[in-house]
């Protein structure tokens, strides 16, 4: 089994995956340090990170615990490598992220 499939450090621009929450929060995950089949409770992927408080929509890139994206976001863009390993992105809830930065879930 490979350390991990995604152990390669991609851009902020081509992430291998994008998570957001409903509160305005938004991960880009840009590298991970073991395959999903190891990670636990302490694993950690390398992100760029937003929330509603950075100024202008900024990014800050660092290490986060994997556990923390999945159980507060939504997979609402990634590789289909990503997809195949950690499942296949929400529409529903991605639609409804995309509605909410429009205004439109008022």
């Amino acid at each position: 089994m490979p350390r991990t499939t995604f152990g390669k450090t991609t851009t902020q621009d081509k992430p291998y995956a994008i998570y957001k929450s409903t509160d305005g929060w938004e991960w880009r995950v840009l590298k991970t340090y073991k395959h999903k089949d190891n990670e636990h409770d302490y694993s950690r992927w390398f992100v760029a990170a937003t929330s509603p408080l950075m100024h202008g929509g900024s990014f800050e890139m660092g290490d986060t615990y994997a556990r923390e994206v999945l159980q507060t976001g939504y997979l609402v863009e990634a590789t289909p490598e990503w997809e195949a390993l950690y499942g296949a992105h929400d529409d529903e809830a991605a639609m409804f992220l995309r509605h909410q930065s429009l205004g439109l879930n008022q």
